[in-house]
């Protein structure tokens, strides 16, 4: 997964043939976007959902989140969530509903 152009360019080439990479499409315009035919690329708008639909830039990570388990399913979103109810201080839970959310729209963002 990468967020950025120069981490694009850095790791593209990296990714194994026939392995997934996740692209910000938000700030990486297409034609800049992963040229690789030997592996499977979806673009996803992660910094735009959380700035525009969730109003908050920092849960563009939880958007992320979610597109990955959609690609790979290694884990289900309850056990996101519990994880971070259980993990965060006390005084951030009540951030739980908008990370929830964030998971909850990533899960919807790529399309297999």
């Amino acid at each position: 997964m990468v967020f950025n152009l120069p981490s694009l360019r850095k790791f593209e080439d990296k990714v194994k043939p026939g392995g997934t990479l996740i692209w910000e499409s938000s700030i990486i315009k297409e034609e800049d976007g992963p040229t690789r035919t030997d592996i499977t690329t979806y673009p996803l708008p992660a910094i735009k959902v959380a700035t525009e639909d969730l109003k908050n830039v920092k849960v563009m990570n939880m958007v992320a989140l979610g597109a990955l388990v959609t690609v790979n399913g290694i884990v289900k979103k309850e056990s996101i969530v519990r994880a971070l109810h259980d993990t965060l201080p006390k005084r951030y839970h009540h951030l739980l509903p908008l990370n929830e959310r964030a998971i909850e729209i990533g899960l919807t963002l790529i399309e297999k």
